[in-house]
């Protein structure tokens, strides 16, 4: 008998046993959820507690160095702690990001990122971090339009005129790049394939030389930020002809967009800039720092003193931002491919 109703009891009492247990498995996994979750809160709420460092992997005045300091002297006072900017230059912006990438991720150690060493380089050349699992993205600053500019002796006066002169003329004309991979070079490498041109690709080492020699006069043109050509623009010393993204440029209103001066819809190609983390900072950290950059590219004062040098505010943040730099990545990989570019 007793044999009997062990058979009959015995399922049950396997089940409820094995029930039992993995209820108390669940119980002890949501106490530990909520016990980091606890403490994850408890650290945002002390944070920070001493000087924030923000790498800069460029030389002081490059775009990317001027944003971020600007930002970081705002963000200073509302989070009652310095922001160091620490600049790291070096290997097209590969040393300060490799450093950022290998940092602690507790939101002492920031990345002012952008669109070289993140979305483009790792299409480019093998870099020593993961562009997409090495960084949590908090905010992106800015929105950097590419302008089209030549010497001011140059025939043509409109970007129709200036296809029309490179159609005729195969390979007789120059441009100049910041380097094989920099964004300058993919940006003159799609306008080349979308208006069924050639021309003679001339990379320096920098932005300043291969603006340099557009302004003597040595090269034909070369695509460079609003906030880089905008002083020589004004002096003279360059003539714009369209202007890289969508829309028309805060800075350059009066300038069309290549899209619509070239006939060449579609066309649309910029820069950015933004802020980064090592991957695992604490999201309520970033949350904190994405929303109060926020609120600081939302002042006029702010947004003023962006578009007077050329930049346009954005203001992706976490998710958002994350999102557009895979569709970056994504992106630049195609046209790397397509354009067989090679690091230098």
């Amino acid at each position: 008998m007793k044999s009997c109703l062990w058979k009959v009891w015995s399922p049950f009492y396997v089940r409820s046993h094995t029930a039992g247990r993995n209820a108390v498995r669940n119980i002890g996994r949501l106490l530990v959820m909520l016990a980091l979750a606890a403490t994850s809160a408890a650290f945002a709420q002390g944070y920070p507690n001493r000087p924030i460092k923000v790498i800069v992997p460029w030389p002081p005045g490059q775009t990317t160095d001027i944003a971020a300091r600007m930002v970081s002297e705002k963000l200073a006072p509302v989070l009652g702690q310095p922001l160091i900017v620490d600049n790291r230059p070096g290997a097209g912006g590969l040393i300060g990001t490799e450093a950022a990438s290998k940092a602690a991720h507790d939101g002492y150690t920031l990345l002012a990122g952008s669109v070289g060493p993140i979305s483009i380089m790792p299409n480019v050349q093998k870099v020593p971090y993961d562009p997409v699992k090495d960084f949590s993205p908090i905010s992106q600053f800015t929105s950097n339009p590419y302008v089209l500019v030549t010497h001011p002796s140059f025939p043509a006066a409109n970007v129709k005129e200036f296809i029309s002169l490179l159609r005729a003329n195969p390979d007789k004309y120059s441009y100049s790049s910041s380097g094989s991979g920099a964004i300058s070079h993919l940006v003159s490498e799609v306008f080349l394939s979308m208006a069924k041109i050639t021309a003679t690709h001339v990379p320096y080492k920098g932005s300043a030389q291969a603006l340099t020699d557009v302004v003597g006069g040595q090269v034909t043109y070369t695509f460079e930020t609003s906030a880089t050509v905008l002083g020589h623009v004004k002096a003279g010393r360059l003539k714009a002809l369209g202007v890289s993204s969508s829309n028309r440029a805060i800075a350059l209103p009066e300038l069309p967009t290549i899209a619509e001066a070239g006939d060449l819809p579609g066309f649309d190609m910029r820069g950015w800039i933004g802020l980064l983390a090592p991957a695992g900072i604490p999201r309520e950290l970033r949350m904190r720092l994405a929303t109060e950059s926020r609120k600081i590219l939302q002042a006029p004062e702010m947004r003023e003193r962006f578009i007077a040098l050329g930049l346009e505010p954005a203001g992706l943040m976490l998710d958002e931002f994350a999102d557009f730099l895979k569709k970056q990545n994504n992106r630049y990989a195609s046209i790397v491919k397509q354009a067989n570019v090679k690091a230098d």
